[in-house]
């Protein structure tokens, strides 16, 4: 078989399995909430639906993330299915530093899920467990309300930039 892949070993450096995961192209989300009345969010690509009944979806977030410990604690969360057009809110729900939504157009439900406005589409959730994970940790959220845009198209993270669907000829 002379197109048979050659499989490397995984070593210390970490490009390698870096680029594995690059190759798969993912949607990305924003996971947002309102705690003690200021909206904080961060984006994740790592995010998947996990069962019908019970309704729920799983994303995966970094350990050391200095968000998600503020983030975990909200009554609901906010779950954004990105859209093409979300480039810059994104980068803003990614910032280190400043105010991550001081340009984001978002909506916030009465029991403080956020909501982007525009988005594909929008799940309220509430956390029902973690699982510890190496470097990350899968949050398991349980879907309350939800809402979909089918006229949307989804902002496409692949090989570390954003991208657009294409229809197929």
């Amino acid at each position: 078989m002379s197109n048979s892949p050659v499989l490397e070993p995984i070593d210390d450096d970490p490009t390698l399995l870096r680029n594995v995961y690059g190759g798969f192209p993912s949607g990305v989300t924003a996971i947002c909430a309102m705690v003690d009345g200021i909206p904080v969010g961060i984006a994740a690509s790592a995010f998947t639906s996990v069962s019908m009944s019970p309704p729920l979806v799983s994303v995966c977030v970094q350990n050391s993330s200095r968000t998600w410990p503020t983030l975990r604690l909200a009554q609901r969360l906010g779950v954004s299915v990105l859209s093409a057009d979300h480039e810059t809110v994104c980068r803003s729900l990614s910032a280190r530093e400043g105010d991550r939504f001081a340009d984001v157009p978002f909506s916030a439900t009465a029991d403080g899920a956020i909501v982007i406005d525009g988005a594909v589409s929008s799940l309220a959730c509430e956390l029902v467990d973690e699982v510890p994970a190496g470097d990350h940790h899968i949050a398991m959220l349980r879907i309350h309300a939800l809402h979909t845009d089918g006229g949307v198209q989804p902002l496409v993270f692949h090989r570390s930039g954003f991208h657009r669907l294409a229809r197929a000829a």
